[in-house]
């Protein structure tokens, strides 16, 4: 068996930067330590951190509530109005990827001088509803696909800035922004997909082609671990979407001849290696190795 593992898989720059933050806090920090939402989402990695005291808030009820201690901003970034809730008595920490807080001042900037904000990307998600709190004189559209795209009130005289989640497939953003400048005259583009992101995309599709089975290690309710998959899936029938080793079903591999492993920007190197040495050692015990 030959297995491939992606030179992509893995945390990003923004989610290691900030989970090193965290960590550092839980050891050095002013307690006690919070943070606004799962730090990342990789269940893992949150209850290793709950272990070392750093607990999670969920809501903004609940945030308004701290008065001492640290919070910390997680990478998805939040909206603006979301910091003046935080108690001035509490230590706070941004950390916001570098490259969320660049689409913060993107959409602050084109809509205070009137444009419409247009944001490709999943309704619902912490990060599409932050970019959506930068937004002034007027509400965000969000659309996730192209489908949604007749489902929206746009005219050929709208003035429109167009901006990505920084983990949207790239191919399925440039698709949307072609409709879209067909319809409207005035259209600024920006595009914010993580060159990472791209990266590990592009890696993902052309191992999925070159291999039996693909392996996609992340958390449920990773976004951008979800798109790997679907990408992987496209090239790969036999592609698995894992959290843990412990997901994965090795027996079902004993026949395959060549494996492909990538993960998404929130899952830690041990996991892969875990995921990485077993399948290795699958391998050596169907040949007697």
């Amino acid at each position: 068996m030959e297995v491939k593992v992606a030179k992509t898989a893995g945390f990003c720059f923004g989610v290691k930067r900030t989970v090193e933050q965290v960590y550092e806090q839980a050891e050095n920090g002013t307690k006690p330590i919070y943070t606004y939402g799962p730090i990342i989402h990789n269940e893992e990695v949150v209850n290793e951190l709950a272990q070392k005291g750093v607990r999670v808030i969920e809501s903004e009820e609940e945030l308004k509530t701290i008065t001492e201690g640290t919070v910390i901003i997680r990478s998805h970034g939040v909206a603006e109005y979301v910091h003046g809730i935080i108690n001035n008595k509490v230590k706070v920490i941004d950390a916001t990827c570098p490259f969320v807080k660049k689409i913060h001042d993107t959409v602050k900037k084109y809509s205070t001088e009137g444009k419409k904000i247009l944001i490709v990307g999943n309704s619902g998600h912490p990060e599409v509803e932050g970019i959506r709190g930068w937004v002034r004189n007027g509400e965000a559209i969000v659309i996730g696909n192209a489908e949604e795209i007749d489902k929206i009130s746009l005219s050929k005289d709208d003035d429109i800035c167009i901006v990505a989640q920084t983990t949207f497939n790239y191919n399925k953003f440039q698709d949307i922004v072609e409709i879209i400048s067909k319809k409207v005259y005035n259209i600024l583009v920006v595009n914010t997909i993580c060159n990472a992101t791209k990266e590990r995309q592009a890696e993902a599709e052309q191992i999925a082609g070159t291999v039996d089975a693909m392996i996609v290690i992340g958390g449920r309710n990773s976004s951008n671990t979800q798109k790997l998959f679907e990408i992987c899936k496209r090239k790969c029938e036999d592609t698995y979407y894992i959290q843990t080793l412990v997901d994965l079903d090795l027996e079902r591999l004993c026949s395959i001849r060549s494996v492909g492993i990538t993960a998404g920007a929130s899952t830690p190197n041990n996991i892969i290696e875990e995921v990485h040495t077993n399948v290795s050692r699958l391998w050596k015990n169907v040949r007697g190795i």
